[in-house]
């Protein structure tokens, strides 16, 4: 994959925010810092637009999340929680977050999608076929190797995690774990943070629409 950065480059996110929560509690029982997600991905260019879908529940608990999102200057797209006879509950936003996608590759250089999803795959082909740049931010140990293979970058959080997450503590086995610099998109450097998040800010509450 060879990927092109530079300053005037304009860029807009789309952030899975269901698939990163999952992804951080199951492979290492901590919580996002989401706007240390965007600074790595967006790193030095100019951002237009990043936006977080996410879900209304009935009791509105998930209020503290969508404030510390918004803190970091991340846009909220909410849905309600869907609740069908018998209990089943939905909340699907992959379509809404591809037809924004299509929509926002049309005003910028590339799209950066925080997610993990295969379903995304067909997206990023139809996207990249109109000139625009594709890009993947996620951890790689959930991410579908055929979204991996598709994108023109893809930056790998699992290469330092302690980066990308809040209250994280490496286990043994993590510690001696060596890492790329992936995460910078360059190889061997650090990505440096210039997104600043209150340090008592909790981005990755945990919260029942999240579930």
């Amino acid at each position: 994959m060879g990927v092109i950065r530079h300053p005037e480059q304009r860029v807009a996110m789309i952030i899975d925010t269901q698939n990163l929560y999952h992804s951080a509690k199951n492979l290492y029982k901590s919580k996002v810092d989401f706007g240390a997600v965007v600074d790595a991905a967006v790193q030095d260019r100019k951002l237009i637009r990043a936006v977080s879908y996410v879900v209304n529940t009935e009791g509105g608990e998930e209020s503290a999340f969508f404030d510390a999102l918004e803190k970091v200057g991340i846009e909220i797209k909410t849905k309600d929680l869907q609740i069908f006879y018998g209990g089943a509950k939905k909340a699907d936003w992959d379509v809404g977050m591809a037809v924004d996608a299509i929509k926002l590759s049309k005003k910028v250089d590339a799209i950066i999608l925080a997610t993990g999803d295969g379903d995304f795959i067909p997206l990023v082909e139809y996207i990249k076929s109109q000139g625009c740049q594709m890009e993947v931010i996620t951890f790689g140990r959930s991410a579908s190797s055929g979204l991996k293979s598709v994108v023109d970058d893809f930056i790998d959080m699992d290469d330092d995690p302690k980066h990308f997450l809040i209250g994280y503590r490496p286990t043994k086995k993590s510690v001696g774990r060596k890492t790329t610099g992936r995460a910078s998109g360059k190889q061997g450097t650090k990505t440096k943070a210039s997104t600043k998040s209150q340090p008592n800010t909790v981005v990755g509450t945990d919260t029942d629409y999240l579930a």
